[in-house]
C-alpha cells in the first residue's frame, strides 16, 4: 500500500463532516445544491455488501420508520454508483427504515469512493456509533486490515481506538463459535470475550462462556474465574464466590485498565505485593513496552 492510501482514515473522516448536513424533511428547503444532496429512488439503491453489520433489531427499525414518517430522513446516505443503481456506503439503517416508512425516494450524497474505502466507511461510522456487537466489529477490523494491508497500529490511528482495543477484538475471532454466538446474541460482551480468551484451552473457553451467560456474571468475575490456574466448570446452580479485594483496590485496577488498555490485577499481603499486567501477542506487548517508557519520561 502506497503512502497515500495510509492517510485514508482522515479522508474518510472528512467525508462523514460532510454527510452530517441536516436535511429537511421538506426537500423545498433542503438547499440541495449547497449541501450535494440529491434525492434518489430507493429502490435504486441497495445495500453495502461489505456492510460489517449483520444484524439489525426489527424495533428499532420500526422506531426510526415512524420518526421518519414525521420527520423525513434527516441526515442523508452516502452512496456511490454501481453496475446498476447505487450502492450504499453508509445509512443502512436509515435506508431500511425510509422503506418501511413508506418512502419513494430518499436524501443521498454521491461520492466516488472505492471498495476499499467502503469497507473502512461503513466500519467507522458503525463504531463510531457502537452499533456493532463485538463479533461484528472484530470480523470488520479483520476485513479492514486485509483489505488495506494495515498493521493494528494503523488500523488503530484510522478508527480512532487504542492498538490494545483493536488486539483484544481480532482475539475474539479465535474464540470457539458457541463462544462467540454468546456474544453475537448479547449475552456476554467484548469484555466477557476477552477474559474467556485468557484460557488457552477452548473446551473450557465454552464450559466458562455457558457459565457467565447463565449466571449473568459481571466481567469482573469472569476475569477472576479466568484467571484461576484451578479453574474448572463450575457445577450447575452454584454461585460464584469473589476473592476478597477492597472496593479502594480495585478502582486502582480498573483505572490502570483504562490507562495501560489490558486487564491490570493487584495481589498483595501487608507492604508487600505485585502487579500483573497481561498481554496476548508480542504487538501487545510491545505496545504495552513503549506506553511505559512514555510514562517514565513524564
Amino acid at each position: 500500500m502506497n503512502a497515500a492510501n495510509r492517510g485514508l482514515g482522515k479522508g474518510l473522516g472528512a467525508l462523514f463532516e460532510e454527510a452530517r448536513a441536516n436535511v429537511p424533511a421538506d426537500r423545498a428547503l433542503a438547499g440541495d445544491t449547497a449541501t450535494n444532496v440529491q434525492y434518489i429512488d430507493i429502490h435504486e439503491i441497495r445495500p453495502n455488501a461489505k456492510q460489517p453489520r449483520s444484524h439489525f433489531r426489527e424495533e428499532a427499525i420500526d422506531e426510526l420508520a415512524a420518526s421518519i414518517k414525521t420527520h423525513g430522513v434527516i441526515q442523508p446516505l452516502i452512496i456511490c454508483a454501481a453496475a446498476a443503481g447505487f450502492e450504499l456506503v453508509a445509512g443502512e439503517r436509515r435506508w431500511r427504515a425510509a422503506k418501511k416508512a413508506g418512502l419513494r425516494d430518499v436524501p443521498c450524497i454521491v461520492r466516488e469512493i472505492s471498495e476499499e474505502q467502503r469497507i473502512l466507511f461503513a466500519l467507522i461510522e458503525n463504531i463510531q456509533r457502537e452499533d456493532l456487537n463485538p463479533i461484528e466489529e472484530a470480523v470488520a477490523l479483520k476485513q479492514a486490515m486485509d483489505a488495506f494491508g494495515f498493521t493494528q497500529e494503523e488500523l488503530a490511528k484510522s478508527v480512532g481506538k487504542s492498538r490494545p482495543y483493536i488486539a483484544n477484538a481480532l482475539r475474539l475471532l479465535r474464540l470457539p463459535e458457541d463462544v462467540r454466538g454468546y456474544m453475537v446474541d448479547g449475552r456476554l460482551s467484548g469484555g466477557h470475550g476477552k477474559a474467556i480468551a485468557a484460557l488457552s484451552d477452548s473446551e473450557k473457553q465454552s464450559k466458562l462462556a455457558a457459565y457467565l451467560a447463565e449466571h449473568g456474571c459481571s466481567v469482573r468475575e469472569a476475569e477472576i474465574l479466568a484467571a484461576d490456574p484451578r479453574f474448572a466448570a463450575p457445577k450447575a446452580g452454584a454461585r460464584l464466590k469473589s476473592r476478597t479485594k477492597s472496593a479502594e483496590m480495585r478502582a486502582v485496577e480498573e483505572e490502570l485498565h483504562g490507562l495501560l488498555g489490558t486487564k491490570v490485577s493487584i495481589t498483595g499481603r501487608g507492604n508487600r505485593g505485585c502487579i500483573e499486567l497481561n498481554y496476548y501477542s508480542r504487538e501487545e506487548l510491545e505496545g504495552l513496552i513503549e506506553l511505559l517508557r512514555g510514562l517514565q519520561g513524564r
